[in-house]
């Protein structure tokens, strides 16, 4: 059963934001009035969708009485009933919790893992994958931080990705990335498994994270490179450890004042991230395996290109589309994973309802 109590609850708020923002709010209070209000717009559109559909049984219902309405209520009765499981399971998931970070800019680290050069590679591709994908849906992608090796492969890179609902369509993308294939450094033609790192860390801003200047270090060096006009001549790169923690960021691209800047978001990102997950950790003891856990070490998919294969092992799908999904095609899997998701919160709200 759907409360109603709730239903009403939600349609009153909406209503009194909507009144406040008529009424011409506190120019500082307008940006979290108006992102609430944009927030529940979407629910109350399921709620009053459903309502109605309620309403229109009830009316043909009564037709049904009536003579000179039967014949019209037994055509629409079937209609509505229909409609109505529809629109019932829409309402259900507007009313699932909703993740606060999921409308927050991300920002996605691409690390090679096992397998060398060949790793290296793969996470280029991943990169290009990736940037792709943000093209595609009109996402903003800025560059944190870039460094390649000699092979053209990549040794670490962050992206900041700015649009709607980055997070809630990247968060999914943490975790280890297995690749299958012949190695372009490989003579002899055997397949090679190596792996890259993803993860996917929601921004924070600094009022979600206070970083006392007493708890950083900030050092500043010559930024490395692949040599030649990639080497920087001044001390611009950027270092800053957190030493409570013990967490160290770098950036090193041209400016050092954008160097600190990155490096703090970073860094907030990271500290942002891990109390998530602590809060996580004890609101359910059971999280380790789910769909978006974040673990970094847990192996979520593989790319097998001998076969044209890719395979999300956390909900056991298996798709012959690579080339695809290469080329920034990723809203299939990432569509299957947030209805697993979803499936998931739904079973566990009718478990303690």
């Amino acid at each position: 059963m759907i409360p109603t109590d709730r239903l009403h609850q939600i349609r009153d708020r909406y209503g009194f934001l909507e009144a406040q923002l008529s009424s011409g709010p506190d120019p500082a209070a307008i940006a979290r009035i108006s992102r609430e209000y944009a927030e529940l717009k979407p629910v109350v559109e399921q709620i009053e969708n459903w309502l109605q559909a309620q309403n229109d049984m009830a009316e043909a219902e009564g037709w049904l009485a009536d003579p000179e309405m039967r014949d019209l209520a037994e055509e629409e009765l079937p209609l509505i009933r229909a409609r109505l499981p529809q629109l019932e399971q829409a309402l259900r998931l507007a009313l699932l919790p909703k993740d606060a970070a999921d409308a927050r800019p991300a920002i996605l680290e691409i690390r090679p893992g096992t397998g060398g050069d060949e790793a290296a590679l793969f996470a280029g591709d991943l990169l290009r994958m990736y940037q792709r994908y943000a093209d595609q849906r009109g996402w903003r992608v800025e560059m944190l931080e870039y460094a390649e090796t000699e092979l053209g492969g990549i040794k670490e890179v962050m992206l900041r990705i700015e649009g709607e609902g980055v997070f809630a369509r990247l968060k999914f993308e943490s975790g280890v990335h297995r690749v299958q294939r012949v190695p372009a450094t490989e003579a002899g033609g055997r397949i090679h498994t190596s792996a890259a790192t993803v993860a996917v860390l929601p921004e924070a801003e600094e009022v979600d994270i206070d970083i006392p200047a007493s708890d950083i270090r900030i050092d500043t060096m010559r930024a490395s490179g692949a040599g030649g006009q990639h080497v920087n001549t001044t001390d611009s790169a950027v270092r800053i450890t957190h030493l409570p923690t013990g967490l160290v960021v770098t950036s090193s691209e041209k400016s050092q004042h954008q160097n600190r800047a990155n490096a703090m978001a970073v860094l907030r990102a990271r500290l942002y991230d891990m109390e998530r997950a602590r809060m996580d950790a004890e609101r359910s003891a059971a999280r380790r395996g789910q769909v978006g856990s974040g673990d970094r070490s847990e192996r979520i998919r593989t790319y097998n290109f001998p076969q044209g294969r890719l395979t999300d092992h956390r909900i056991n799908l298996t798709l012959y589309a690579l080339t695809q999904v290469m080329a920034g095609e990723l809203d299939e899997i990432i569509d299957a994973l947030i209805a697993d998701d979803q499936a998931r919160l739904l079973a566990e709200m009718e478990g303690q309802s």
